[in-house]
């Protein structure tokens, strides 16, 4: 990762991307996205598409992040990793309202066009990373595109927990948690990874289980300050709060290749691992899209798949909710998401939570005596046909050679 500079934008670095010059600024070519926009450049390759990155934060005098001139037209790997098509045949996340404290939502994104409820002036978005993730998370199919959110029918609840250039506060970060719980969110995704601020983020979170909200966090940050680096340059390893927060889930990223990136920063103590490198999501502004990377884009493909679940499964609590995630998850070093088993699998609900699902227990074996007495049986007819069928085909050839029984002696 870049550092974040004075001055500066820092954009999430991509190990499986290319640096290429594309009018306006640079863009990646990402060879999961099948096709580029036509008149684009590298339009004539079938097989890329070229998309700006998704900043993390601004440096200083740095203008807001624009929208985007080029399209990602086909599905990203993301999608089809979660498998979303078919989770989507039993959930779209209709009536749950997702609550995403972050950067802001941007107004006037056509994929999440009428869904987006904004509290004080989380209705701008001068970064770009919160309405990156609300489209990772609710963002619908737009004509030309493959592209869409986890949930694409939840509703958005935006509220700020950075400034205008991406810098997070606690206190931002614990009132916006607050609020959302307040106006009756049923997910929380927290955008920002902090390293301070236990015991006001741990109070916010146990003020939002209270009211039956899950809350959603990375646990790593996706870039760290220099500032925040040791003496030789190495990473901290965390606590992040709220990530850290036994009521929170914790999320951390893996790419196309199933690891995480190269230089990524540590992750602390994940509950629960998603795609996260090479994201293709929505910009604050127009149609067009952006790549990104990190952990903070994982959680908000858990948080999408959190509102499927409590979409289709109305009567779970946001615990219940988030042991169902993971009790389906795929087994991994940190268990994978699933959306589709978390949606379709039959849960016990009376199991204590962090126990392994039991295995299916098959009935008890019959007296094997009946079984033992027609095998027998069985094989007999069928000894008895074989030899039938033997001579009919012996017998017949043995007298066109004048074949005679030996003579008895």
């Amino acid at each position: 990762m870049r550092n974040i500079m004075k001055g500066r934008s820092v954009g999430l670095v991509l190990a499986v991307a290319v640096a290429l010059p594309v009018t306006g600024g640079p863009a990646f070519a990402v060879p999961v996205v099948p096709a580029a926009p036509s008149g684009s450049p590298g339009a004539g390759d079938s097989g890329t598409t070229l998309l700006p990155p998704l900043p993390v934060r601004l440096g200083e005098g740095n203008p807001c992040t624009g929208a985007s001139e080029q399209t990602a037209t086909g599905v990203a790997w993301s999608q089809t990793a979660l498998g979303l098509s078919r989770a989507q045949r039993i959930s779209r996340g209709g009536g749950v309202t997702v609550a995403v404290v972050d950067t802001g939502v941007a107004s006037g994104v056509p994929s999440l066009s009428g869904r987006v409820e904004a509290v004080g002036g989380a209705d701008a978005d001068c970064v770009g990373h919160g309405t990156f993730a609300a489209g990772l998370i609710a963002a619908a199919p737009e004509k030309g595109s493959g592209i869409s959110g986890a949930a694409p029918q939840a509703q958005i609840l935006a509220l700020s927990g950075t400034d205008d250039r991406g810098v997070p506060s606690v206190e931002r970060v614990a009132a916006g948690i607050r609020t959302a719980a307040d106006r009756g969110a049923q997910v929380i995704y927290v955008g920002q990874a902090l390293r301070t601020g236990k015991a006001e983020l741990t109070a916010a979170v146990a003020y939002a289980t209270r009211k039956d909200a899950l809350v959603v966090a990375p646990a790593a940050p996706d870039a760290v300050p220099s500032e925040e680096k040791g003496p030789d340059g190495e990473m901290p390893e965390g606590p992040y709060w709220p990530a850290a927060v036994p009521a929170a889930l914790a999320v951390v990223d893996f790419g196309p290749d199933g690891a995480r990136q190269e230089n990524a920063p540590p992750a602390y103590r994940p509950d629960l691992s998603a795609p996260g490198s090479a994201m293709v999501s929505v910009g604050p502004g127009g149609s067009g899209h952006y790549i990104g990377s990190g952990a903070s884009l994982a959680a908000a493909g858990v948080a999408g798949a959190a509102a499927l679940v409590r979409a289709y499964h109305p009567d779970l609590t946001a615990a219940e909710v988030a042991r169902r995630l993971l009790d389906t998850a795929y087994p991994s070093d940190v268990p994978r998401l699933d959306p589709y088993a978390a949606l379709s699998l039959v849960q016990d609900r009376t199991r204590p939570p962090g126990q392994t699902p039991a295995p299916a227990q098959m009935p008890h074996p019959t007296d094997p005596t009946p079984r033992n007495r027609s095998l027998a049986v069985a094989a007999g007819g069928l000894t008895t046909v074989l030899l039938l069928a033997a001579a009919a085909a012996v017998v017949p050839r043995g007298r066109t050679r004048n074949w005679r029984p030996p003579a008895a002696s």
